[in-house]
């Protein structure tokens, strides 16, 4: 009775199917190589995030390329700002050469301003790393997806959603879970239309999106519960069990490695 009590109530079956369909989604039009073999599992320390700065705006914009880099996107052209001083309209027209994602993409050089990605930052952010890596990651996120061939599980009306968890299909579902409670959002009018939130999916949700990813990486669970706020780590850890009784799922989505 009592493990019946304490036990952590997981997602409903239709949600969990949802979630399975959006890691195939992005499994199939963001490289499947790039994520068996080069994505990590992101944490909030030294190891992925190094380094001082001497202004708030030399923070954000260090934070920014660790974050591009580490999501495989270090070769997509950006231009980070200040929300106060974002004055861009226009979503704008940009040209990723060679690989979309991961170590086999192109960096180009003298790249037009109007041809760059806009990433603003709230500067309150800076007292709060892990609001500002997943604000960062949620708005590459919106930009990759927008990239996909295919429609995503659900349609368009869940796209907040879908960015959500293919922010965590990129790495960083331990700054999403950490973070679900504390979003704020940035500039509306840069061309992410979706940045300006709370967040979408619940709490444990998300926590439960960065269970499958660890599965499919094969990443024990104390490598990631080591680093979640103490209130997720029992249900992440019920969580990495739940996932792991998906069986048929799991192997379908690894199969889709080459």
């Amino acid at each position: 009775m009592f493990a019946k009590l304490f036990k952590a109530e997981m997602p409903d079956e239709d949600t969990i199917a949802w979630l399975f369909d959006t890691y195939q989604w992005a499994i199939s039009n963001f490289n499947a190589e790039v994520f068996f073999d080069e994505t990590q599992l992101v944490t909030p320390t030294n190891d992925h995030f190094p380094g001082t700065h001497s202004s708030v705006h030399d923070a954000a914009v260090q934070v920014f390329e660790q974050v591009k880099a580490l999501a495989g996107l270090q070769h997509w052209p950006c231009e980070v700002m200040d929300q106060n001083s974002c004055t861009t309209l226009e979503a704008p027209k940009v040209l990723i050469e060679g690989a979309l994602r991961g170590h086999k993409g192109i960096t180009p050089t003298d790249v037009p301003p109007d041809q760059k990605l806009v990433v603003t930052y709230d500067s309150t952010d800076m007292s709060d790393p892990e609001v500002m890596i997943a604000n960062y990651a949620h708005v590459l996120a919106h930009y990759l997806g927008s990239m996909s061939k295919e429609a995503p599980p659900g349609g368009l009306e869940n796209w907040p959603h879908i960015t959500e968890v293919l922010a965590v299909f990129m790495g960083f579902g331990i700054m999403f879970s950490n973070s679900a409670l504390k979003f704020k959002g940035g500039c509306g009018s840069c061309g992410s239309h979706f940045v300006d939130r709370e967040n979408y999916l619940s709490e444990r949700d998300i926590t439960y999106a960065l269970a499958i990813f660890c599965q499919l990486k094969n990443i024990p669970a104390q490598a990631a519960n080591k680093h979640l706020k103490k209130s997720l780590r029992g249900y992440f850890s019920q969580a990495m069990k739940h996932v792991a009784s998906h069986s048929n799922q799991l192997e379908k989505l690894r199969h889709m490695k080459p």
